[in-house]
């Protein structure tokens, strides 16, 4: 499902446009020669990426605990059911959750700790602001988490996180590099394209979970091998 974390980041990169575009624009400029201009742009999305990817592992843990304890189906049924109740929830009201989650003193911190990065235009301050702006509250990061909570094990949780953010790399890259890339309204119509995508990623957990034996994209999770038949051994009448 490694794919799907990547489109999914790829078509939600035009929501991190109109909700952390800012942030992009307003990057501190690279003394000297251009390829470091560019360098700090890369750094600070690939620590995007390393957040992401760091927080899977987080949900993967959690998932594999529960599918230890006998949930792998329940568990893809159920991941599949938080996205589409994410989906149904106002933005407004997903960007509360860290605070309902007492999450509210760390995230004062975060906000701290960007500002005084911004003054800081080393590459190091850089990927340090990439890796912090991915902690901050985001619906679309929350959706694609739910779909990592059924990955296949820790490494493999983290491997979709990190597919959803390079997914997210292409557009907030040029975002970054150019300014302005991609028109209002084409930002708009794409934002608007990330609930049903996010449903149809839902609807493919939900899907693999009932185990209805489709191959890949169904399978009967926790059906053991087919019994093979035993050759008997033929017995030899002999005429005396």
């Amino acid at each position: 499902m490694l794919w799907a974390g990547f489109l999914f980041g790829l078509l939600g990169s035009f929501h991190c446009v109109g909700m952390c575009g800012a942030i992009a624009l307003a990057l501190p400029g690279q003394p000297g020669a251009a390829w470091r201009f560019g360098a700090g742009r890369l750094l600070y999305n690939l620590g995007r990426v390393s957040t992401y990817a760091t927080l899977g592992a987080g949900a993967g843990l959690l998932g594999q605990s529960l599918r230890l304890a006998g949930l792998q189906q329940s568990l893809s049924i159920a991941s599949g059911v938080l996205i589409l109740l994410l989906v149904a929830v106002p933005e407004r009201y997903t960007a509360r959750l860290a605070n309902v989650l007492g999450l509210s003193r760390p995230l004062a911190w975060v906000k701290t700790t960007l500002a005084r990065l911004f003054q800081q235009p080393s590459l190091g301050a850089l990927y340090a602001t990439g890796v912090l702006n991915g902690l901050l509250p985001c619906g679309l990061v929350y959706l694609a988490l739910a779909g990592a909570l059924s990955a296949p094990g820790v490494a493999g949780a983290a491997a979709y996180m990190a597919c959803f953010g390079l997914g997210t790399l292409p557009l907030m890259l040029g975002l970054s590099l150019s300014g302005q890339l991609v028109p209002l309204l084409w930002r708009t119509r794409m934002r608007q394209a990330v609930p049903y995508a996010a449903s149809l990623l839902a609807v493919l957990f939900i899907v693999r979970g009932l185990g209805l034996g489709i191959p890949y994209l169904s399978p009967q999770l926790g059906a053991g091998p087919a019994p093979t038949a035993t050759a008997q051994p033929r017995t030899v009448h002999y005429c005396h």
